[in-house]
């Protein structure tokens, strides 16, 4: 194994999916039960990560915390890569007209941070969970458009397409069967890494009130909660900050690895 690390960061996304899609395998206790006679209690027996301020286990709401965490990561992606690339697409086969139209919207959101056009997103049509994941999506649309315009215009040009024309193909056969495949690939791997920006934006809108509403748990608003009891409980807040990091930081790393691979290079 000349890279440990990259598969340290892949067992570390195994147990997340499956802390997201089986959390009752980890953990028994129930992450909303309150028990006032166990508040900000620290870690030790019977509450391995302590609890908070209303005595729920800290481990469990981690736990049960992941499936949610994740979605808003994996989800505003899936939306930012669909429509991007959509659009991508049409910017590189269309005309000029319907390139510039494109190109000159994206232009436009690619001028504010995500975060910011998040927030206008989700200032708009309201706070929640889904409404965080549609906001990160949204903002997440103009970079990906512009990766997959790229990738679609480099691909429209090559020897395979022209040959695929030269032998009779229609253009629906030629854009679905060459175009769109090689377009996408590369832009996949590069989203793999975007899930990691996109799950630090969804706990910072949850941080902020805008996203889960408690008393969901959520490592954003479990940091929200924790920042108030700081100097009382030190592992209410550092416990969902690991999470988040370590999360992050595996997702980077797998991704980087992906990358490197299509590109034909050593991890």
């Amino acid at each position: 194994m000349k890279r440990p690390g990259v598969y340290l960061a892949a067992a570390v996304l195994v147990l997340l999916v499956l802390a997201a899609v089986a959390p009752h395998l980890f953990t028994a206790q129930d992450p909303l039960a309150v028990d006032s006679a166990r508040t900000l209690k620290p870690p030790g027996a019977g509450h391995l990560l302590g609890t908070d301020e209303n005595g729920r286990d800290v481990f469990s709401r981690i736990v049960y915390g992941t499936r949610t965490s994740l979605l808003l990561g994996f989800g505003a992606i899936a939306i930012a890569l669909t429509f991007g690339g959509l659009l991508g697409l049409a910017a590189g086969l269309g005309n000029r007209l319907v390139e510039n139209v494109i190109m000159r919207i994206s232009d436009i959101g690619l001028a504010f941070p995500e975060l910011l056009l998040a927030l206008v997103v989700i200032t708009v049509a309201g706070g929640g969970t889904s409404n965080a994941l549609l906001a990160i999506g949204v903002a997440g649309i103009p970079g990906y458009a512009r990766l997959v315009r790229a990738q679609t215009l480099t691909i429209r040009g090559s020897s395979y397409v022209e040959a695929a024309h030269a032998l009779g193909l229609s253009a629906p056969r030629v854009v679905f069967r060459h175009v769109l495949p090689n377009a996408v690939k590369p832009v996949l791997i590069l989203a793999t890494i975007g899930v990691g920006s996109a799950l630090v934006a969804g706990s910072a809108l949850s941080f902020l009130g805008l996203g889960t509403p408690p008393p969901e748990p959520e490592w954003g608003s479990m940091l929200s909660t924790a920042r108030n009891f700081i100097s009382r409980a030190w592992w209410y807040g550092v416990f969902p900050g690991a999470a988040i990091t370590l999360t992050v930081i595996s997702v980077t790393v797998v991704g980087r690895a992906l990358r490197l691979r299509s590109e034909g290079k050593s991890w």
